[in-house]
């Protein structure tokens, strides 16, 4: 028996007509450094229309790729409504990469237009010559134009490219299941790899983002888009945010600690959303010079396991921070930890330290070394993998079978799942430490040493030994002012962790290194200690 239902295509056009006509006078506030500009969700719309027109006007038809390389701001949700809603893929480029993975990446997707903002104009122009199927080059706001001289691209200025332009689109109703965006995962090994979101995919994503258990958003919402629109379609929130009519405050290119404050105390934002380093930076900064930070009611982490150091030290400041766990390949929301009702107290960091309960329409398993799926009683560990509408199945021009596991996506993260579902991840199956036949989680042993009040960021990796196979090297940042030795370090996790876990090599380093989207980089700490850079202590 068929349903009755109709078969309606949820679609990003019809999404922007909703948003940018039900919602019509939300607003979009873009941060300039010393005051803000406003624009309306209807005036979006209808910029979003110009913009269409402009790039069809440069050739833009069927899927060809728009790529943005642009701050959060309100130019760059016009690209984020115009190009799916005109039938085009959009894709934003990671401006924080390095010369040859942005080169790789532009390249592989097949980008045809680039829309770019003049602050890191050079930073693109490095690469241009590298890319051969850019044809366009829109430049938005100022811009050293010199840069680009010896460029087969036309240049454009985004204000011209709209200029004239009918301020209403035909918008094209595809295939739910085209894609309407892309993004490339960071590449930490081997190259980046490109996942396509559908449509359909995007759709039943902003809905999960609004839901209660959710990010909880609603019109009365002003979310703060803190976490980069390159960082997997800023978590999904713009095009939430579109849905239920919240306002999009855009930080545009001021994310240090200070400006970030004077943004948040004058714009009063409800909700937040960032990576660890953006919350640990905040907090220093929080702890010497206080702000008024009462207007956001959560404030969203992922991209890594925050350390409960770092909550408590945002509770003290009133800023609540909620876990969420997710990566390109999952749009990325999968989990967000919203501890059950009726818990209080010591048994609610329980849940909150978790990544989260699962999301309904994401499905999850454990497998073991062995292949075998591991039972969810919290206890048992294994490689997690999931699958759902909103989970990819593949790599764009990428066949990387050993990804996917029957129908599954092997996400290489480790980790346990509770009987009612909330996931505890341990590491990653590449950062884990296998020591004698059992493993150490670096992450237990980073977010134990964080909590000691002279550490302000630590990284363990495992390194080569020759009696137990690995050991722990932890490399340690001391805070400004503060001083500690290795052994006050080595006595503290004592009473945290099993004696057999404790690290026997320590390094004092100036800072972790970090990948493009703010997670530590161990590869490269690796490849400082097999080079001899680190300055390493070995007790016994």
């Amino acid at each position: 028996m068929h349903s009755t239902m109709q078969e309606t295509p949820l679609s990003l056009a019809t999404l922007l007509r909703y948003g940018t006509t039900v919602h019509g006078t939300s607003e979009v506030i873009t941060w300039t450094g010393d005051g803000v500009r406003t624009a309306t969700y209807a005036e979006v719309g209808r910029r979003s229309a110009q913009l269409a027109h402009g790039l069809r006007a440069l050739g833009v038809t069927g899927d060809d790729r728009v790529a943005t390389f642009m701050w959060n701001n309100q130019e760059h949700l016009e690209a984020y409504c115009a190009v799916p809603a005109m039938g085009a893929v959009l894709h934003p480029l990671n401006i924080r990469l390095f010369s040859d993975q942005l080169a790789f990446i532009a390249e592989h997707a097949q980008d045809k237009v680039v829309i770019v903002d003049g602050s890191v104009l050079p930073l693109l122009a490095k690469v241009l010559g590298q890319i051969a199927t850019i044809e366009h080059l829109v430049v938005n706001g100022p811009a050293d134009l010199t840069v680009l001289e010896g460029t087969q691209a036309e240049v454009h200025a985004y204000e011209d490219v709209l200029a004239g332009q009918p301020e209403e689109f035909d918008w094209v109703e595809v295939d739910e299941n085209d894609a309407a965006a892309m993004c490339y995962t960071s590449g930490t090994t081997g190259h980046p790899k490109g996942v396509a979101y559908s449509h359909r995919s995007i759709y039943l994503h902003s809905m999960q983002v609004c839901m209660a258990d959710g990010f909880g958003l609603s019109q009365a919402d002003r979310i703060l888009l803190i976490v980069p629109m390159f960082h997997v379609l800023a978590w999904g929130t713009t095009y939430a945010a579109m849905m239920c009519g919240a306002t999009m405050i855009m930080p545009d290119r001021f994310l240090a600690p200070e400006p970030l404050a004077d943004l948040i105390e004058t714009t009063k934002p409800t909700l937040a959303g960032g990576v660890p380093t953006i919350w640990a930076g905040l907090l220093a900064h929080l702890d010497e010079h206080p702000r008024d930070l009462s207007s956001i009611r959560d404030a969203i982490v992922g991209g890594s396991a925050a350390p409960r150091a770092l909550m408590e030290g945002l509770d003290r400041h009133g800023l609540h921070l909620t876990h969420a766990w997710g990566m390109t390949e999952t749009s990325p929301l999968g989990t967000i930890s919203r501890p059950p009702a009726g818990v209080e107290g010591e048994e609610r960091w329980r849940y909150r330290l978790t990544q989260g309960r699962l999301a309904a329409s994401v499905q999850a398993r454990l497998v073991g070394p062995d292949g075998s799926e591991m039972p969810r009683d919290g206890v048992a560990v294994g490689e997690l993998e999931v699958r759902g509408p909103w989970i990819t199945g593949s790599y764009f021009r990428d066949d990387d079978p050993d990804k996917f596991d029957d129908g599954w996506l092997r996400t290489g993260d480790v980790g346990t799942i509770t009987p009612d579902g909330f996931l505890t991840l341990t590491d990653r199956s590449k950062d884990v430490i296998k020591s004698g036949g059992e493993w150490i989680s670096s992450v237990e042993l980073e977010n134990q040493l964080m909590a000691h009040p002279a550490v302000a960021e630590a990284s363990v990796v495992g390194v080569p030994d020759e009696k137990w196979g690995e050991r722990p090297l932890a490399t340690v940042v001391v805070r400004d002012g503060a001083t500690v030795t290795v052994e006050e370090l080595r006595e503290h996790l004592a009473a945290k962790v099993a004696s057999w876990q404790l690290p026997e090599r320590w390094a004092f380093i100036d800072e972790v290194p970090k990948t493009s989207v703010g997670k530590f980089d161990k590869k490269v700490i690796r490849r400082q200690y097999a080079d001899g850079a680190l300055d390493v202590r070995t007790l016994p």
